[in-house]
């Protein structure tokens, strides 16, 4: 069962290439077109998986870069940095670093004290 849900979601999830690819497709309804997608991440940042998580972060933070704020997905860039996976926890420290407002978001505690769990900690660029 554990697979299938790994297949279903290889199946319908967009990578970061499938969302640019899908913006410069779609030149005349790109604000709907962007708009759905947010939608769509706004869904996978709910997933316990690790893998949909960072995958939706990794797109997100390229919005991010396009104008469109994701202050509203903090909580999620932490949970990612708090992954066991280096790749993951890349991803997260990317999307904390671009999207997070340091004056404004409740979550640069959380942010401060896993860096430093982190830091102290015994592999900085384990296996991932």
């Amino acid at each position: 069962s554990n697979s299938h849900i790994a297949i279903t979601r290889i199946m319908f999830e967009k990578t970061l290439s499938d969302l640019v690819s899908g913006i410069r497709s779609s030149r005349r309804n790109t604000a709907l077109y962007i708009s759905q997608n947010i939608a769509e991440i706004k869904t996978e940042l709910q997933s316990p998986d690790f893998f949909v998580k960072s995958n939706a972060l990794q797109k997100l933070t390229f919005l991010q870069m396009m104008g469109y704020t994701m202050s509203w997905a903090a909580f999620s860039a932490v949970e990612v940095m708090s992954s066991p996976r280096f790749a993951h926890k890349r991803i997260g420290y990317l999307a904390a670093c671009q999207g997070l407002d340091p004056d404004n978001s409740p979550v640069v505690l959380l942010t401060t004290n896993l860096l430093k769990k982190e830091l102290r900690g015994a592999t900085v660029g384990g296996s991932g």
